[in-house]
Protein backbone atom coordinates (compact mmCIF):
# COMPACT_ATOMS: atom_id res chain seq x y z
CA UNK A 1 0.00 0.00 0.00
CA UNK A 2 2.91 2.31 0.83
CA UNK A 3 4.31 1.75 -2.69
CA UNK A 4 1.07 2.91 -4.31
CA UNK A 5 0.95 6.02 -2.10
CA UNK A 6 4.57 6.87 -3.02
CA UNK A 7 3.80 6.26 -6.70
CA UNK A 8 0.74 8.49 -6.58
CA UNK A 9 2.78 11.30 -5.02
CA UNK A 10 5.41 11.01 -7.74
CA UNK A 11 2.82 10.89 -10.51
CA UNK A 12 1.10 14.03 -9.29
CA UNK A 13 4.40 15.92 -9.05
CA UNK A 14 5.41 14.66 -12.53
CA UNK A 15 2.46 16.13 -14.31
CA UNK A 16 -1.06 15.24 -13.37
CA UNK A 17 -0.86 17.34 -10.22
CA UNK A 18 0.21 20.37 -12.25
CA UNK A 19 -3.29 20.60 -13.66
CA UNK A 20 -5.88 22.79 -12.01
CA UNK A 21 -8.80 21.00 -10.37
CA UNK A 22 -11.05 22.13 -13.21
CA UNK A 23 -8.62 21.01 -15.93
CA UNK A 24 -8.08 17.61 -14.35
CA UNK A 25 -11.79 16.96 -14.17
CA UNK A 26 -12.07 17.70 -17.90
CA UNK A 27 -9.29 15.31 -18.99
CA UNK A 28 -9.88 11.70 -20.03
CA UNK A 29 -6.95 9.40 -20.66
CA UNK A 30 -7.80 6.35 -22.81
CA UNK A 31 -5.15 3.61 -22.94
CA UNK A 32 -4.78 1.35 -25.98
CA UNK A 33 -3.46 -2.20 -25.77
CA UNK A 34 -3.45 -4.99 -28.33
CA UNK A 35 -2.01 -8.13 -26.77
CA UNK A 36 -1.11 -9.24 -23.25
CA UNK A 37 1.48 -11.97 -23.70
CA UNK A 38 2.25 -14.92 -21.41
CA UNK A 39 5.88 -13.75 -21.43
CA UNK A 40 7.79 -10.87 -23.00
CA UNK A 41 8.54 -11.39 -26.68
CA UNK A 42 11.56 -9.63 -28.22
CA UNK A 43 9.77 -9.61 -31.58
CA UNK A 44 6.80 -7.74 -30.07
CA UNK A 45 8.61 -5.23 -27.85
CA UNK A 46 5.62 -2.94 -27.36
CA UNK A 47 3.40 -5.65 -25.87
CA UNK A 48 3.32 -6.27 -22.10
CA UNK A 49 3.40 -9.72 -20.59
CA UNK A 50 1.03 -10.82 -17.83
CA UNK A 51 3.26 -9.71 -14.96
CA UNK A 52 3.94 -6.34 -16.61
CA UNK A 53 0.24 -5.79 -17.33
CA UNK A 54 -0.71 -6.72 -13.76
CA UNK A 55 1.73 -4.14 -12.39
CA UNK A 56 0.29 -1.51 -14.71
CA UNK A 57 -3.24 -2.36 -13.60
CA UNK A 58 -2.22 -2.16 -9.93
CA UNK A 59 -0.87 1.34 -10.50
CA UNK A 60 -3.99 2.41 -12.34
CA UNK A 61 -6.23 1.00 -9.63
CA UNK A 62 -4.23 2.78 -6.94
CA UNK A 63 -3.77 6.19 -8.56
CA UNK A 64 -6.59 6.74 -11.06
CA UNK A 65 -10.34 6.43 -11.48
CA UNK A 66 -10.70 3.61 -14.01
CA UNK A 67 -14.13 3.96 -15.64
CA UNK A 68 -16.08 2.09 -18.32
CA UNK A 69 -15.49 3.84 -21.62
CA UNK A 70 -19.09 4.80 -22.35
CA UNK A 71 -19.65 6.13 -18.83
CA UNK A 72 -16.43 8.13 -18.95
CA UNK A 73 -17.26 9.71 -22.30
CA UNK A 74 -20.78 10.61 -21.12
CA UNK A 75 -19.37 12.21 -17.98
CA UNK A 76 -16.71 14.01 -20.02
CA UNK A 77 -19.43 15.53 -22.20
CA UNK A 78 -21.56 16.39 -19.17
CA UNK A 79 -18.75 18.02 -17.21
CA UNK A 80 -18.88 15.49 -14.33
CA UNK A 81 -15.76 13.46 -15.08
CA UNK A 82 -13.70 12.73 -11.93
CA UNK A 83 -10.08 13.82 -11.72
CA UNK A 84 -7.49 11.45 -13.19
CA UNK A 85 -10.05 9.37 -15.10
CA UNK A 86 -8.70 6.53 -17.25
CA UNK A 87 -10.25 3.99 -19.63
CA UNK A 88 -8.63 0.71 -20.74
CA UNK A 89 -9.11 -0.45 -24.33
CA UNK A 90 -7.81 -3.26 -26.54
CA UNK A 91 -7.81 -3.42 -30.34
CA UNK A 92 -8.17 -6.36 -32.74
CA UNK A 93 -9.59 -9.19 -30.61
CA UNK A 94 -6.65 -11.36 -29.56
CA UNK A 95 -7.42 -14.51 -27.58
CA UNK A 96 -5.03 -13.38 -24.86
CA UNK A 97 -7.43 -10.51 -24.11
CA UNK A 98 -9.73 -13.21 -22.76
CA UNK A 99 -7.19 -15.75 -21.53
CA UNK A 100 -4.67 -13.44 -19.84
CA UNK A 101 -5.97 -9.87 -19.57
CA UNK A 102 -9.50 -10.67 -18.35
CA UNK A 103 -8.47 -12.51 -15.14
CA UNK A 104 -6.09 -9.66 -14.25
CA UNK A 105 -8.77 -7.04 -14.83
CA UNK A 106 -11.44 -9.06 -12.99
CA UNK A 107 -9.23 -9.56 -9.93
CA UNK A 108 -8.94 -5.79 -9.60
CA UNK A 109 -12.50 -4.96 -10.60
CA UNK A 110 -11.35 -2.92 -13.58
CA UNK A 111 -13.59 -2.32 -16.63
CA UNK A 112 -12.33 -2.37 -20.22
CA UNK A 113 -13.48 -2.24 -23.84
CA UNK A 114 -12.26 -4.66 -26.52
CA UNK A 115 -12.58 -3.55 -30.16
CA UNK A 116 -12.88 -6.64 -32.34
CA UNK A 117 -12.12 -7.07 -36.04
CA UNK A 118 -14.77 -9.78 -36.32
CA UNK A 119 -13.53 -11.31 -39.58
CA UNK A 120 -10.63 -12.93 -37.68
CA UNK A 121 -12.67 -14.68 -35.02
CA UNK A 122 -12.58 -18.49 -34.87
CA UNK A 123 -9.18 -19.26 -36.32
CA UNK A 124 -8.37 -16.19 -38.40
CA UNK A 125 -5.00 -14.49 -38.37
CA UNK A 126 -4.11 -10.88 -39.11
CA UNK A 127 -1.48 -10.25 -41.78
CA UNK A 128 0.96 -8.69 -39.31
CA UNK A 129 0.92 -11.84 -37.18
CA UNK A 130 1.60 -13.91 -40.29
CA UNK A 131 4.67 -11.72 -40.88
CA UNK A 132 5.83 -11.88 -37.25
CA UNK A 133 5.57 -15.66 -37.01
CA UNK A 134 7.18 -16.11 -40.44
CA UNK A 135 10.20 -13.99 -39.62
CA UNK A 136 10.47 -15.71 -36.24
CA UNK A 137 10.98 -19.03 -38.08
CA UNK A 138 12.91 -17.74 -41.09
CA UNK A 139 16.53 -18.75 -41.78
CA UNK A 140 19.38 -16.34 -41.10
CA UNK A 141 19.70 -15.59 -44.81
CA UNK A 142 16.16 -14.64 -45.78
CA UNK A 143 15.86 -13.49 -49.37
CA UNK A 144 12.49 -12.02 -50.37
CA UNK A 145 13.66 -10.61 -53.69
CA UNK A 146 11.08 -12.67 -55.54
CA UNK A 147 8.42 -10.69 -53.67
CA UNK A 148 10.06 -7.33 -54.44
CA UNK A 149 11.13 -7.15 -50.82
CA UNK A 150 14.67 -6.90 -49.43
CA UNK A 151 17.11 -9.65 -48.58
CA UNK A 152 17.45 -9.84 -44.81
CA UNK A 153 20.23 -11.20 -42.62
CA UNK A 154 18.50 -12.33 -39.45
CA UNK A 155 21.42 -12.78 -37.06
CA UNK A 156 19.58 -11.87 -33.85
CA UNK A 157 16.24 -10.73 -32.45
CA UNK A 158 17.01 -7.10 -33.23
CA UNK A 159 17.58 -7.96 -36.90
CA UNK A 160 14.39 -9.99 -36.99
CA UNK A 161 12.50 -7.10 -35.42
CA UNK A 162 13.78 -4.70 -38.07
CA UNK A 163 12.78 -7.14 -40.81
CA UNK A 164 9.28 -7.45 -39.36
CA UNK A 165 8.88 -3.67 -39.27
CA UNK A 166 10.12 -3.31 -42.85
CA UNK A 167 7.84 -6.03 -44.26
CA UNK A 168 4.75 -4.82 -42.40
CA UNK A 169 5.39 -1.28 -43.61
CA UNK A 170 5.47 -2.56 -47.21
CA UNK A 171 2.24 -4.55 -46.87
CA UNK A 172 0.03 -2.52 -44.51
CA UNK A 173 -1.51 -0.18 -47.06
CA UNK A 174 -2.21 -2.79 -49.73
CA UNK A 175 -5.80 -3.92 -50.41
CA UNK A 176 -6.80 -6.62 -47.92
CA UNK A 177 -6.72 -9.59 -50.36
CA UNK A 178 -3.30 -8.58 -51.73
CA UNK A 179 -2.01 -7.84 -48.23
CA UNK A 180 -2.96 -11.31 -47.03
CA UNK A 181 -1.62 -12.98 -50.18
CA UNK A 182 1.76 -11.27 -49.81
CA UNK A 183 1.98 -12.12 -46.12
CA UNK A 184 1.33 -15.78 -46.93
CA UNK A 185 4.04 -15.62 -49.59
CA UNK A 186 6.46 -14.42 -46.91
CA UNK A 187 5.39 -17.39 -44.78
CA UNK A 188 5.97 -19.76 -47.68
CA UNK A 189 9.46 -18.33 -48.22
CA UNK A 190 10.21 -18.90 -44.53
CA UNK A 191 8.64 -22.38 -44.59
CA UNK A 192 6.81 -21.27 -41.47
CA UNK A 193 4.16 -23.18 -39.56
CA UNK A 194 1.52 -20.59 -38.74
CA UNK A 195 -0.71 -20.53 -35.64
CA UNK A 196 -4.50 -20.51 -35.92
CA UNK A 197 -5.32 -19.69 -32.27
CA UNK A 198 -4.14 -16.10 -31.93
CA UNK A 199 -7.58 -14.48 -32.18
CA UNK A 200 -10.63 -15.03 -29.99
CA UNK A 201 -13.25 -17.63 -30.73
CA UNK A 202 -16.91 -16.65 -30.77
CA UNK A 203 -17.29 -18.46 -27.45
CA UNK A 204 -14.51 -16.42 -25.88
CA UNK A 205 -16.02 -13.22 -27.22
CA UNK A 206 -19.38 -14.05 -25.65
CA UNK A 207 -17.66 -14.96 -22.37
CA UNK A 208 -15.77 -11.67 -22.40
CA UNK A 209 -19.05 -9.82 -22.87
CA UNK A 210 -20.73 -11.88 -20.13
CA UNK A 211 -17.88 -10.90 -17.78
CA UNK A 212 -18.82 -7.24 -18.20
CA UNK A 213 -16.24 -6.21 -20.81
CA UNK A 214 -17.69 -3.85 -23.43
CA UNK A 215 -17.34 -5.12 -27.00
CA UNK A 216 -16.70 -2.48 -29.65
CA UNK A 217 -16.41 -2.71 -33.45
CA UNK A 218 -13.13 -2.51 -35.35
CA UNK A 219 -14.35 -3.34 -38.90
CA UNK A 220 -14.53 -6.87 -40.32
CA UNK A 221 -11.15 -7.26 -42.06
CA UNK A 222 -9.16 -4.36 -40.56
CA UNK A 223 -8.63 -2.43 -43.82
CA UNK A 224 -6.99 0.98 -43.86
CA UNK A 225 -10.16 2.94 -44.53
CA UNK A 226 -8.46 5.66 -46.60
CA UNK A 227 -7.33 2.92 -49.00
CA UNK A 228 -10.81 1.58 -49.82
CA UNK A 229 -13.80 3.08 -51.63
CA UNK A 230 -16.83 4.42 -49.76
CA UNK A 231 -18.96 1.33 -50.40
CA UNK A 232 -16.27 -0.97 -48.98
CA UNK A 233 -15.68 1.28 -45.99
CA UNK A 234 -19.42 1.45 -45.26
CA UNK A 235 -19.74 -2.33 -45.51
CA UNK A 236 -16.76 -2.93 -43.20
CA UNK A 237 -18.13 -0.53 -40.59
CA UNK A 238 -21.77 -1.62 -40.75
CA UNK A 239 -21.19 -5.38 -40.92
CA UNK A 240 -18.75 -5.33 -38.02
CA UNK A 241 -21.41 -3.83 -35.78
CA UNK A 242 -24.12 -6.21 -37.00
CA UNK A 243 -21.98 -9.32 -36.56
CA UNK A 244 -20.86 -8.39 -33.05
CA UNK A 245 -24.43 -7.61 -32.02
CA UNK A 246 -25.49 -11.03 -33.29
CA UNK A 247 -22.74 -12.71 -31.27
CA UNK A 248 -23.26 -10.81 -28.01
CA UNK A 249 -26.99 -10.05 -28.14
CA UNK A 250 -26.21 -6.49 -27.07
CA UNK A 251 -25.99 -3.13 -28.81
CA UNK A 252 -22.52 -2.19 -30.09
CA UNK A 253 -22.16 1.58 -30.02
CA UNK A 254 -18.38 2.12 -29.85
CA UNK A 255 -15.92 1.94 -32.75
CA UNK A 256 -12.14 2.09 -33.22
CA UNK A 257 -10.56 3.03 -36.55
CA UNK A 258 -8.06 0.43 -37.88
CA UNK A 259 -4.52 1.73 -37.44
CA UNK A 260 -6.24 4.91 -36.35
CA UNK A 261 -4.12 7.86 -37.50
CA UNK A 262 -6.31 10.79 -38.61
CA UNK A 263 -6.07 11.61 -42.33
CA UNK A 264 -3.49 8.87 -42.94
CA UNK A 265 -5.66 5.89 -41.95
CA UNK A 266 -9.17 7.37 -41.86
CA UNK A 267 -10.67 10.63 -43.05
CA UNK A 268 -13.71 12.88 -42.87
CA UNK A 269 -15.69 10.46 -45.06
CA UNK A 270 -15.05 7.62 -42.63
CA UNK A 271 -16.06 9.65 -39.58
CA UNK A 272 -19.35 10.39 -41.37
CA UNK A 273 -19.81 6.67 -42.13
CA UNK A 274 -19.22 5.79 -38.48
CA UNK A 275 -21.85 8.33 -37.47
CA UNK A 276 -24.22 6.98 -40.14
CA UNK A 277 -23.74 3.45 -38.80
CA UNK A 278 -25.12 4.57 -35.43
CA UNK A 279 -21.98 4.65 -33.30
CA UNK A 280 -21.97 7.12 -30.39
CA UNK A 281 -18.22 7.32 -30.00
CA UNK A 282 -15.10 6.31 -31.91
CA UNK A 283 -11.43 6.12 -31.01
CA UNK A 284 -8.34 6.99 -33.01
CA UNK A 285 -4.68 6.38 -32.22
CA UNK A 286 -3.91 10.08 -32.18
CA UNK A 287 -1.75 10.50 -29.09
CA UNK A 288 -3.22 12.54 -26.24
CA UNK A 289 -5.92 13.10 -23.65
CA UNK A 290 -9.53 14.00 -24.47
CA UNK A 291 -11.20 17.16 -23.20
CA UNK A 292 -14.79 18.29 -23.06
CA UNK A 293 -14.52 19.89 -26.51
CA UNK A 294 -13.03 16.76 -28.14
CA UNK A 295 -14.82 15.19 -31.11
CA UNK A 296 -16.51 12.10 -29.67
CA UNK A 297 -16.00 10.30 -32.98
CA UNK A 298 -12.23 10.93 -32.93
CA UNK A 299 -11.12 10.49 -29.34
CA UNK A 300 -7.35 10.16 -28.79
CA UNK A 301 -5.56 7.34 -27.00
CA UNK A 302 -2.16 6.64 -25.43
CA UNK A 303 -0.22 3.37 -25.84
CA UNK A 304 1.40 2.46 -22.49
CA UNK A 305 4.03 0.15 -23.99
CA UNK A 306 5.80 -2.71 -22.23
CA UNK A 307 8.51 -2.81 -19.61
CA UNK A 308 8.53 -3.41 -15.89
CA UNK A 309 9.65 0.09 -14.83
CA UNK A 310 6.65 1.67 -13.10
CA UNK A 311 8.08 5.15 -13.49
CA UNK A 312 8.44 4.73 -17.25
CA UNK A 313 4.81 3.65 -17.48
CA UNK A 314 3.70 6.51 -15.28
CA UNK A 315 5.82 9.04 -17.11
CA UNK A 316 3.85 8.39 -20.30
CA UNK A 317 0.59 8.95 -18.48
CA UNK A 318 1.86 12.07 -16.75
CA UNK A 319 3.16 13.44 -20.05
CA UNK A 320 -0.26 13.00 -21.65
CA UNK A 321 -1.92 14.88 -18.80
CA UNK A 322 0.73 17.59 -18.85
CA UNK A 323 0.27 18.16 -22.59
CA UNK A 324 -3.47 18.43 -22.06
CA UNK A 325 -2.85 20.98 -19.32
CA UNK A 326 -0.68 23.08 -21.63
CA UNK A 327 -3.37 22.94 -24.33
CA UNK A 328 -6.02 24.27 -21.94
CA UNK A 329 -3.99 27.10 -20.40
Amino acid sequence: MRQLASWESWLLRAGAGALSRRSRAAALLVLIYHRVLPRLDPLQPGEPDAADFARQMDLLAGSFRVLPLREAVARLSGGTLPARSVCITFDDGYANNYEIALPILAARGLPATVFVACGYLDGGRMFNDTVIESVRQAPVEFDLGALALPRFRLTDDAARGRAIDAIIAQLKYLPVPQRNERALAVAAAARATLPDDLMMTSRQLRALHAAGIEIGAHTVNHPILTQVDAATARREIMLSRQRLEELTGAAVRSFAYPNGRPQRDYGVRDVALVREAGFDLALSTSWGVAGRSSDLLQLPRVAPGSGTDARRFGARLALAYRQRACATV
